[in-house]
């Protein structure tokens, strides 16, 4: 049954489900995995923080989002594949403003991050944030 994206519990059910999936997935498994090595709790409490922030309006994150990805070898494909996990689980799990929001912000983060990683790949200029 959907519900509203409202409650930090219902962060973390967000959080668990769709990183269920992203470390179940062929294409975006290896890299995280590769980068998150056996600190996936750890990571975990990071993104239920990030989102909470984010969503709620509960200031509980602390740091730069974007510097941990800057080197990572990904692609369009990969950020396509992430967001399309990220709103699968959105609309499998939960319904109104919020659920929207969430997608709309995945939409635009994934956007900055590979613009932001295909310039710094390309130009070899690290970005200041």
């Amino acid at each position: 049954m959907k519900q509203p994206l409202e409650h930090r519990t219902d962060i973390h059910h967000l959080v668990d489900t769709f990183y269920t999936k992203i470390r179940m997935d062929s294409l975006l498994a290896p890299i995280f995995n590769e980068v998150i090595k056996e600190n996936w709790e750890m990571h975990l409490q990071k993104m239920y923080s990030f989102w909470e922030t984010v969503l709620l309006n509960k200031h509980t994150y602390y740091g730069n989002p974007f510097m941990p990805h800057a080197d990572l070898p990904v692609e369009k494909i990969h950020f396509e594949r992430w967001l399309s996990l990220f709103n699968e689980t959105v609309n499998e799990n939960f319904e109104g403003a919020k659920a929207e929001e969430a997608k709309w912000r995945a939409q635009k983060m994934a956007e900055m991050f590979h613009h932001k990683i295909s310039l710094y790949q390309t130009t070899n200029n690290r970005p200041l944030i």
